[in-house]
């Protein structure tokens, strides 16, 4: 087989696979229905907490769980999957508050935090204040 048709058969194999999984649904964002399914996602890994206000971000791919003192219980779309998690003060290396925008990085490896918009500013406070540790909190100007 010549080096041209190898070329083009590797690459519409490729398209073809590309595409087989677009179609699929393998490039859609999963989305929160509201504050029960994220509150069904979280006790799907943590059964034994008792979160009290949910916060859903203006997106719908993210909710934040209040878990009492400094901890909140996150659930955040990751591709067509929820990826959860607890959150405290001491898992934080850099959280930001700029209007209704929350920045939150972590010093977890296998997930760095990320922006959270939320649908007003009163969100981004309540979400703010449970992880805040009174020296880590800036807020931007």
């Amino acid at each position: 087989m010549s080096l041209p048709v190898l070329v083009v058969l590797v690459v519409f194999g490729i398209a073809l696979s590309v595409a087989a999984v677009h179609f699929t649904g393998g490039t859609t964002t999963a989305t929160l229905a509201g504050a029960d399914h994220a509150l069904a996602r979280f006790a799907e890994d943590f059964p034994d907490e008792r979160p009290g206000s949910i916060r859903l971000t203006a997106d719908s791919h993210a909710a934040f769980l209040d878990l009492g003192p400094q901890r909140c219980g996150i659930v955040r779309s990751i591709g067509d999957c929820f990826l959860t998690r607890i959150v405290t003060p001491h898992d934080i290396l850099a959280l930001t508050r700029e209007g209704n925008v929350v920045s939150l990085r972590l010093n977890d490896f296998t997930w760095k935090g990320g922006r959270f918009a939320f649908a007003d500013e009163a969100g981004a406070l309540a979400v703010a204040a449970a992880l805040q540790s009174h020296d880590r909190i800036r807020e931007a100007a």
